[in-house]
């Protein structure tokens, strides 16, 4: 399947545009990204921690109920945070800190997760690989450093396109670019219990 990398964004609630960007603010479209219905935003804020802080980020659209901020564990070096590998919506109990826009200020009190590798999939394509939402698979890169990415999340919706979403330090590690491709490793449960790799047949993609 393709790979697409992420870099650190920030998605945000109606209130929370509002209180950043002015009254009556809404997000200003861009371009559109690779899943549909999703795009980014003109707009960017500032990332703040009592440590250091990281401007121009990137506002995705359309706006979420909660807002939430993806950073890469070296961005979390540069913040002083220490936030939780999560996929994306579960922020209890993640990292705080303050989001800056050219209107207000806003401060998380939660919210700033590293995103966990994940691949969106259709139903359609869920079949094609016999895999299920909410199953964790690996992910094989044949690359200039070829890696296998472990524990990778399956999420399946009708809304989805397929992509494998990976943030910007797991690229750099595999030497990636935009448009890389990946081959998926279906986990099979052994008579023992607990999962393995089947190494000797894997689900390739489907070009």
């Amino acid at each position: 399947m393709p790979i697409g990398i992420s870099a650190r964004h920030v998605h945000l609630s109606d209130a929370h545009i509002v209180q950043l960007f002015g009254p009556h603010a809404t997000l200003t479209f861009d371009f559109n990204l690779s899943q549909p219905g999703q795009f980014a935003a003109k707009e960017r804020l500032t990332l703040r921690t009592p440590k250091a802080e990281i401007k121009g980020v990137r506002v995705l659209g359309p706006a979420r109920s909660v807002s939430q901020v993806e950073i890469s564990k070296t961005d979390s070096f540069v913040l002083g945070l220490r936030p939780p590998t999560r996929l994306s919506g579960d922020l209890a109990h993640s990292e705080s800190l303050t989001l800056v826009g050219p209107y207000g200020e806003v401060t998380l009190t939660e919210g700033c997760i590293i995103a966990q590798a994940h691949i969106h999939m259709t139903p359609k394509d869920a079949a094609d690989f016999g895999v299920m939402d909410g199953e964790f698979v690996d992910v094989f890169v044949d690359s200039e450093r070829t890696i296998t990415f472990h524990q990778v999340a399956i999420r399946v919706s009708p809304d989805f396109q397929l992509e494998m979403h990976i943030d910007t330090d797991e690229g750099n590690a595999a030497s990636l670019t935009q448009g890389a491709m990946g081959q998926l490793i279906k986990k099979e449960r052994e008579e023992e219990g607990g999962w393995t790799n089947n190494l000797s047949r894997p689900l390739l993609n489907k070009s």
